[in-house]
Parts: C-alpha cells; sequence; structure tokens
C-alpha cells in the first residue's frame, strides 16, 4: 500500500472574493480623444498608466470623439454605457462653447447624460468647464453653474476644471505654452501628463465608489 508524502489542501473562505477588474467609459471630445498625439500619449492611456501604477486594477475606454458637443455626447450615451462600463468621466461642452450654444441647451444634454448613468448604476465624474469673457458675464455665469449644479442633483463626484492639472480656471495662460500644442487648445504629451496628475485623485474617488 503506497502512503501519502504530501498534500496540498484548498480552503475556500465564503469571505473572499478576487477583485475584479474596474471599467471606465471616458465620455468626451478631442481633450478625451487624444487629439494630434500618439494613441498611447493621449489622456486615455495616459490615465490608464497612472491608475495601474498605483495599484488600480482598471481599463479606461476611450469614448472621445474629435469635435463632439454636449449634443453628441447625449446621442451616443446609451451604447457607451455598456453592461462592462462601471464608471463615466463626463468631459463635454468645449465645443458648444466654440460654437456659442445656447446654455441652456448644454444643460438640457448633460443632464441626460447623467441621467442615462444613473438608470444604468454606474458611477459618474464629471468635469466641469467654463467659459471665456467675450460672450458676456450673463452667459459666463449662466454656463459656468452648469457642472456644479448637475452633480449636486445626481451627487456626482465633480472636478471643477479639465485643467487641474495646469492650476484649472486661475492657470495664468502666458505659462502654459509649453504644455500645448500649435493650435493653443490641446495639450501636448506633457501636458496630458499634467492634466492627468491632476484628476488622477478624483478618478481614484471614482473608482473607490465601484460596488
Amino acid at each position: 500500500m503506497g502512503k501519502v508524502v504530501g498534500a496540498i489542501v484548498l480552503v475556500f473562505c465564503p469571505g473572499f472574493l478576487w477583485a475584479e477588474t474596474v471599467t471606465i467609459a471616458a465620455l468626451g471630445d478631442s481633450l478625451t480623444q487624444g487629439y494630434g498625439l500618439p494613441a498611447e500619449l493621449g489622456f486615455v492611456p495616459q490615465l490608464e498608466a497612472w491608475l495601474q501604477d498605483r495599484g488600480q486594477d482598471v481599463v479606461v475606454i476611450n469614448a472621445g470623439v474629435s469635435g463632439d458637443t454636449t449634443a453628441g455626447g447625449l446621442s451616443r450615451v446609451d451604447w457607451t454605457l455598456t453592461p462592462d462600463v462601471d464608471a463615466l468621466i463626463v468631459t463635454l461642452g468645449g465645443n458648444d462653447l466654440l460654437r456659442g450654444i445656447d446654455p441652456g441647451v448644454s444643460r438640457a444634454n448633460l443632464d441626460g447624460i447623467l441621467r442615462a448613468a444613473d438608470a444604468a448604476g454606474v458611477e459618474v465624474l464629471l468635469v466641469g468647464m467654463q467659459a471665456p469673457g467675450n460672450y458676456g458675464p450673463e452667459y459666463k455665469a449662466t454656463f459656468d453653474s452648469i457642472y456644479p449644479d448637475l452633480a449636486q442633483t445626481y451627487g456626482t463626484l465633480f472636478a471643477a476644471s479639465f485643467f487641474e492639472g495646469f492650476g484649472g480656471a486661475t492657470a495664468d495662460p502666458s505659462a502654459l505654452g509649453r504644455f500645448m500644442q500649435e493650435d493653443g487648445i490641446h495639450p501636448n504629451a506633457i501636458g496630458v501628463e499634467r492634466i492627468v496628475s491632476g484628476l488622477g485623485p478624483y478618478v481614484l474617488e471614482l473608482v473607490a465608489q465601484v460596488d
């Protein structure tokens, strides 16, 4: 008769669960899409790497479309929110400003996006935007209030500006040249790195909210 020399005992602990990868969709325009940059140096790949470097098991999906408005984001939010998506970053409104769209229209579109995410049970980080002063103080005040108002209404996380890493709305534009591409609108790879460092902590909080 043989004898057992060694054995491996597997013990199942009901309280132990493998952590699942958190999937984040970044819904936005050219700033999200990575306009003018090699794919690996855009906002989404740099954000994903930043999060993974901090021990997060995440995948970030690039749902940015260059030139997109809040209306465009609303039109595609339903198919962006697939069953695999756990969280959503919303960065839209810059092209609404460039076109001088009525802030009431932008508000309604963003409201629709947040309503869709709420219905899908998806956690949201809403990234705000500030209008330039050339549209007048009333337009600026109305537009600027959209984001904090909606974040409060839906209880979403809120970052005041995509450019928080540059100092946000208080940043001195004359000091930002080295972070921008030649068009002065889109960040270069170094600029994206700064943007990610500014928004990253908000996204870490977003990941922590995912059940």
